[in-house]
């Protein structure tokens, strides 16, 4: 059953840890960015509501509320992943028959430069801020406030 002396199997175990743990802190970026994205469209939505005084236009389906979420449960889909892929590579190695697979790394890759993609156009089309003076602060004072 043991083909490689303890050492080296240490080694390897070792190894597939440490691969873990990186397929971990990549699921946290994504936790993290898509939580990130969907608050700071939050505030930017706010923003531009309190600039405007108007309600703007969201699209329903493409907007970076529902991007965030989608980041979020691509992060805890890769989390669910790396421990899957984890426990495969730990059998592989005590039975000593290790093959390496690479469709995981393409399939993340891949979703990875989707959601960056999809980004884009939610940071390039924004709705136009009003150049007319709605807020209080904006508003130049009336003849009678300054008499």
């Amino acid at each position: 059953m043991n083909k490689l002396p303890k050492i080296d199997r240490q080694r390897e175990h070792q190894a597939n840890e440490r691969t873990f743990l990186a397929w971990l802190r990549t699921s946290i970026a994504l936790i993290g960015f898509g939580f990130a994205i969907a608050r700071f469209g939050l505030f930017l939505h706010q923003l531009n509501l309190a600039i405007t005084q108007q309600e703007p236009l969201v699209h329903p389906l493409f907007n970076s509320e529902n991007l965030g979420i989608v980041l979020v449960i691509t992060g805890i889909v890769t989390i669910a992943l790396a421990a899957w892929r984890y426990n495969q590579v730990f059998w592989q190695i005590e039975r000593g028959d290790y093959q390496p697979h690479r469709l995981s790394i393409w399939i993340i890759t891949g979703v990875v430069m989707i959601f960056g993609f999809l980004s884009i156009p939610i940071l390039l089309l924004r709705n136009p801020v009003s150049s007319r003076p709605t807020s209080a602060f904006t508003q130049p004072p009336s003849p009678k406030k300054l008499q």
